[in-house]
């Protein structure tokens, strides 16, 4: 693969459903491929494939939509070196530009002009052993770190790393979509001591598990 080349899943525009740009209409850029195999993943499909798009070909599809908000995703888009180069374009031509990463890969490249949201991977993923530490050093304020939860076990283990690490700032907590009681994850939150933003993933509330959403 060429120097300005990605390997693309999909792009398409859609409301963003997580993270503090919520509710924003936002073009997605899918990358494909992802080396964690959590148990909770939505997007299997990303996986695979081969469907290889220079930059430019990248921006000009960008630029059919009424939005200056862009969300890099996967997959794992950091698994692909030459989405930095995408990065620094977007943030060239003015948008507004969020990144969505495992956590499982140095985030410490990326362009200070993008919003990271990291996860921190719990327990019930069955990749905690991916998470990256050294990550945590270079969160910005402008950043956001997510934990996804599928049962208690992982808020408590949740409410203790963040406590550890003495993390700050835009802490996010979101359930294993049908898998937790929103109402109990509400309930745990609450009963908690960590500063923390429950959010649910308001795509799949207004269409569904469906791909491209």
């Amino acid at each position: 693969m060429s120097e300005n080349t990605l390997n693309i899943t999909e792009i398409f525009y859609s409301i963003q459903g997580e993270a503090l740009e919520v509710g924003l209409p936002t073009v997605f850029i899918r990358l494909t491929g992802c080396p964690l195999r959590c148990g909770y993943c939505d997007t299997t499909y990303a996986f695979k494939g081969n469907n290889p798009m220079t930059i430019d070909q990248i921006i000009e599809k960008v630029r059919e939509f009424p939005t200056h908000q862009v969300c890099v995703t996967g997959g794992e888009p950091l698994a692909q070196k030459n989405v930095h180069l995408l990065l620094n374009d977007l943030v060239k031509n003015k948008y507004q530009v969020s990144l969505e990463t495992s956590g499982s890969i140095d985030i410490s490249e990326v362009n200070h002009a993008v919003s990271i949201v990291m996860d921190v991977k719990t327990p019930s993923s069955g990749e905690e052993h991916q998470n990256l530490i050294s990550n945590l050093q270079y969160i910005k304020s402008s950043d956001q770190i997510k934990f996804v939860i599928g049962d208690m076990d992982d808020f408590r283990w949740t409410e203790e790393f963040i406590q550890n690490k003495s993390l700050e700032g835009n802490i996010l907590i979101s359930p294993v979509f049908g898998q937790v009681d929103l109402r109990d994850l509400a309930d745990w939150l609450m009963q908690s001591k960590i500063k923390a933003r429950l959010q649910v993933q308001l795509h799949k509330i207004i269409w569904g598990d469906e791909p491209g959403r």
